[in-house]
């Protein structure tokens, strides 16, 4: 299994950013898909998780102007980032828990940076 991220780039501080994430390889099913960031020198944090048919969890520093989404049938998922500030740079990370049919794992995308100018 293999997630690919994409999506990343620089934007003024109030601008807007849509990464995306598609999932490939032997897939059953997805139950969990989340988008994380990381700083350097900071551990990476989560920024927004949904489980399949769940309810979106959100960081407080991201609810309002974030919102996650999936798309079942193309294994993808999706990060809609709206009234960026500069605290919001970081290198994403999408992430997932894969059914490949004989376990769950956990897989990551390669992570995309995302710069937030003043």
């Amino acid at each position: 299994v293999q997630l690919q991220a994409s999506g990343g780039g620089l934007v003024q501080t109030g601008g807007s950013l849509r990464l995306s994430c598609v999932a490939s390889g032997s897939i059953s099913s997805i139950a969990v898909v989340g988008w994380f960031r990381q700083t350097p020198g900071k551990q990476r944090e989560a920024v927004a998780v949904v489980a399949s048919g769940g309810t979106p969890s959100y960081a407080d520093s991201v609810k309002g102007r974030f919102t996650i989404s999936r798309d079942n049938a193309k294994n993808a998922q999706y990060l809609q980032m709206n009234a960026l500030k500069p605290e919001d740079t970081a290198v994403y990370f999408c992430g997932a828990d894969v059914d490949n049919g004989h376990y769950i794992g956990r897989y990551w995308g390669q992570g995309t940076q995302v710069t937030v100018s003043s």
